[in-house]
């Protein structure tokens, strides 16, 4: 598994597609997407009104370390690429560092993450990527 690492501007530039949330069906896409890109054999999705009120993506991929947690939601923060020449080979859902920060934009997000290495984590962020908390659970 390798580290979150925030891009390059050259990099960014060349793949500034970008991720956009439009509804709440598009943060449920981009959510098991990226569970199916962290190894999931099991995704379980739970929507309530629609996804207004909430939306939760429990899975069994393989986490994100803990010291990578808070730059997992920074833009342009990925674990996929380094360079723009990586995306000749790329060989998953998402790569362009995006979609976390794009949810934790426009919604109050609460991560719990584990690996087998770390510990059980919490990472939760409001209207932005300012966090909140991050603690121990």
């Amino acid at each position: 598994m390798r580290d979150i690492v925030q891009l390059d501007e050259l990099t960014i530039n060349q793949i500034a597609a970008g991720e956009v949330i439009e509804r709440p069906s598009s943060v449920v896409k981009e959510l098991v997407e990226n569970s199916i890109d962290a190894g999931s054999k099991n995704i379980t999705v739970e929507v309530v009104k629609g996804g207004i009120e909430s939306i939760t993506i429990i899975d069994d991929g393989h986490g994100i370390k803990k010291d990578d947690v808070e730059m997992a939601f920074e833009r342009h923060a990925t674990s996929k690429i380094r360079s723009a020449k990586d995306i000749e080979s790329i060989r998953t859902m998402g790569f362009r560092g995006e979609a976390l920060a794009s949810v934790a934009a426009i919604s109050r997000v609460t991560m719990v993450t584990k690996t087998d290495e770390d510990e059980l984590r919490n990472k939760n962020c409001g209207r932005s990527t300012e966090m909140l908390f991050l603690k121990k659970i």
